[in-house]
């Protein structure tokens, strides 16, 4: 199915082919061989999509809540029946290990949608006080960007919410990890979408993604990426006005206060840095420690980086895949060396592949220590499997080295007095921060202070980044309980 599809785009409820275009390769990480190719769009096909997108606005913006928890649900049941089809994708177009594909990257994405149903039952898209009537309407036709390192997640995060809300959309995934939304594009004829509803086009972010942010038709963008791919589609978009909605990059702290239980804290910070091979906007990746406890947290992390198993994706023993794509594994060492240049302290790791893996973007789990605040490795974003480990004198300075960075998407803080941990976590300038490693939120509002974004996704939060809010004044007092409900307008 995937080399079938590659040559079209999913446009008006149909897939249709793609014409005179060019090709791109989908290069398999562990083996850096092509393993198929999709058709790059144009201009000229974003302008289909969202024409199809604009026709369906009309009808689809009406149907009822019961109809849009509906198709909510039939893509929530196909996501689950087809989750090893999905996760072998991610395995073949960005190297996540098979293990780690099955029990979170597709896992996550069908949570974001059962969330926004649960979300949608509860929400009220009319709200009286008095005489004035406050109604929050479906925005319009969305377009949506997303990124190569989650690539099913992210699509369901912002699909999920869109189709809640009862907007159109037009999605372009990342052109290094395409074959999830091939997959997905599928999954939602196959859910009964209203003709151009939900569109796909495959292709550059400096075409496609360009076309679609300067679009006139297009009224909200909600791009995951890059800080300077966020800063390109907001330029683009602001002769039009539209909405953008940005979840860009990050460099997070991770605080380990002196009262932290350090043999559990440290283990469980080396591997959520290192999640996804380190491919995470919200990754904490600079560990700040007491600078009088910095050896004990030294032969803590080494030993959990190097219990760390890199390899074939496909083997069950594997933890750790190759890098998405050979920009980003040029890129993680390039900061690798930069580390060593800058003197930083190498407690393991380092520079080339991990021995026995000869070909492939694979990449050594590596930790630095005695880690200076102007460091390129402590301000850059780096995106892979490295982490900086970054000593503080008392809990002041922590939390000045914790803001001191351009970013703020996400944070940890650990500590064995709650109330201690608390009051940290609400100095640091994060969109969002984690107490003692708790479990993964869905419903938790996710996204960024400073250049690390604009806008909210996930649970209510991300539902109402997709609505418009409308004052109808001298409103009567009184409203049915299913009109506030219905999202679709007043009467009964």
């Amino acid at each position: 199915m995937l080399t079938e599809r590659g040559d079209q785009f999913y446009i008006g409820g149909k897939w249709q082919e793609s014409g005179d275009v060019n090709r791109l390769p989908v290069v398999n990480p562990a083996s850096e061989r092509v393993v198929g190719h999709i058709a790059a769009g144009g201009a000229n096909h974003v302008d289909l999509a969202v024409a199809a997108a604009r026709n369906a606005f009309p009808a689809f913006s009406q149907t009822t809540v019961a109809e849009r928890l509906g198709l909510l649900g039939r893509m929530h049941s196909l996501l689950k029946e087809r989750a090893e089809t999905f996760a072998e994708a991610l395995v073949m177009e960005m190297g996540a290990a098979v293990s780690f594909a099955r029990a979170s990257q597709v896992p996550f994405a069908s949570e974001h949608i059962r969330v926004q149903m649960e979300t949608l039952e509860k929400y009220r898209f009319v709200t009286i006080n008095g005489r004035t009537a406050t109604a929050k309407e479906a925005i319009g036709v969305c377009a949506l960007i997303t990124p190569w390192n989650w690539p099913l997640y992210q699509i369901t995060a912002k699909v999920a919410p869109a189709i809640a809300a009862g907007c159109t959309l037009v999605l372009k995934p990342s052109e290094l990890s395409p074959y999830s939304a091939l997959l997905f594009a599928q999954l939602m004829h196959d859910a009964g979408i209203p003709p151009g509803v939900f569109n796909l086009v495959n292709g550059t972010g400096e075409i496609v993604g360009a076309a679609l942010a300067s679009h006139p038709e297009v009224d909200m963008i909600s791009i995951t990426g890059s800080t300077r791919a966020g800063v390109l589609v907001a330029q683009a978009a602001a002769p039009t006005v539209k909405r953008v909605v940005q979840e860009l990059g990050g460099k997070s702290p991770n605080i380990l206060l002196d009262d932290a239980d350090f043999n559990d804290a440290v283990a469980k910070g080396v591997l959520a840095g290192m999640r996804n091979v380190g491919q995470s906007c919200s990754a904490p990746t600079r560990m700040l420690v007491p600078a009088h406890r910095l050896g004990e947290v030294e032969e803590l992390a080494s030993a959990t980086a190097r219990a760390i198993r890199v390899g074939a994706p496909l083997d069950p023993a594997t933890t750790m895949g190759p890098i998405a794509n050979r920009a980003q594994f040029e890129r993680v060492q390039t900061m690798i060396q930069a580390g060593i240049d800058d003197g930083a302290k190498l407690l393991c790791g380092g520079l080339g592949r991990p021995a026995g893996l000869d070909s492939g973007f694979f990449t050594k789990p590596t930790i630095f220590s005695e880690v200076k605040a102007d460091m390129r490795i402590a301000r850059e974003e780096i995106f892979g499997p490295v982490i900086s480990i970054i000593p503080y004198k008392d809990e002041e300075e922590a939390i000045a080295i914790a803001n001191d960075t351009v970013y703020g998407l996400g944070a940890h803080v650990q500590s064995s007095d709650p109330e201690r941990a608390r009051r940290v976590a609400l100095r640091i300038r994060a969109g969002q921060v984690h107490i003692n490693y708790p479990a993964w939120d869905g419903a938790a509002a996710f996204g960024g202070y400073k250049r690390s974004g604009n806008g909210r996704e996930y649970g209510v939060y991300g539902l109402e980044e997709y609505l418009e809010t409308k004052s109808i004044l001298g409103y009567s007092a009184r409203v049915s309980a299913r009109s506030a409900r219905q999202g679709s307008g007043f009467s009964d």
